[in-house]
């Protein structure tokens, strides 16, 4: 997934969203939704030193998954039996071929600066990720499409900070909650349509705070919203 086709679908999300275009870069998005979301880290693949990303970087040597596999076609893995006469002489062979295996993509396309990707079509840095189309800096999400800065989130689409929920659509910032709709700053809620900064209340609409506002002065209070979240 390109840059290009990045900004595409970030303008898509903000349309069904915010209902106004997306005037952020890239990495504007990234600082501004993403800032705290667990995301594949930039490292270098030790065999060919190409740019590759990967969840966990601790081992400290990588290869990617491709590279990981031509490896296996051409050489094979396997090490030649040599007699080990101490543990230092085991963990020098263990070393030669200890490589965390970065960039797993499987049976998915168009996926870029990704780890563990599974069944998935048009991802850009994202982890932990299956079934699913259009998601930008997502991390464990399932079963949805056009996600941003969303996490653990499933059966969704068109929403930003989407955390720990499912059954959302066209909402930003929700928290541990269930089938919400055109919302904003949500958390523990159920069944909400057209509410902002609610908790722990089902079946409403129009609410602001846990309060009840006629329809009219609802989307009054929601364009300043709107204009205060881009803004900020």
């Amino acid at each position: 997934m390109n840059e290009e086709m990045v900004l595409v679908t970030i303008n898509k999300i903000f349309k069904n969203i915010f209902n106004l275009p997306n005037n952020l870069s890239i990495e504007e998005i990234l600082n501004k939704f993403a800032f705290d979301i667990k995301l594949p880290k930039k490292v270098y693949d030790s065999i060919t030193n190409e740019e590759t990303w990967a969840d966990s970087i601790h081992n400290g040597k990588f290869i990617t998954l491709k590279n990981m596999e031509e490896k296996e076609k051409q050489k094979s893995w396997m090490l030649e039996k040599k007699e080990i006469n101490n543990l230092e002489e085991l963990l020098i062979y263990w070393n030669q071929i200890n490589l965390t295996t970065t960039e797993r993509v499987y049976n998915s396309i168009n996926v870029s600066k990704s780890d563990t990707i599974y069944q998935c079509e048009n991802i850009y840095h994202s982890t932990d990720c299956s079934t699913s189309k259009n998601l930008i800096f997502c991390d464990s999400c399932g079963n949805s499409e056009f996600l941003l800065a969303s996490q653990r989130t499933g059966f969704s689409n068109f929403c930003i900070r989407c955390d720990d929920s499912k059954n959302c659509s066209n909402s930003y910032s929700v928290i541990c909650s269930n089938k919400i709709i055109n919302s904003f700053f949500i958390q523990d809620c159920f069944d909400l349509y057209e509410c902002m900064f609610c908790s722990h209340i089902a079946s409403k609409k129009y609410c602001i705070a846990n309060m009840q506002f006629e329809k009219e002065e609802y989307f009054m209070i929601k364009k300043e919203i709107i204009n205060w979240i881009l803004s900020s």
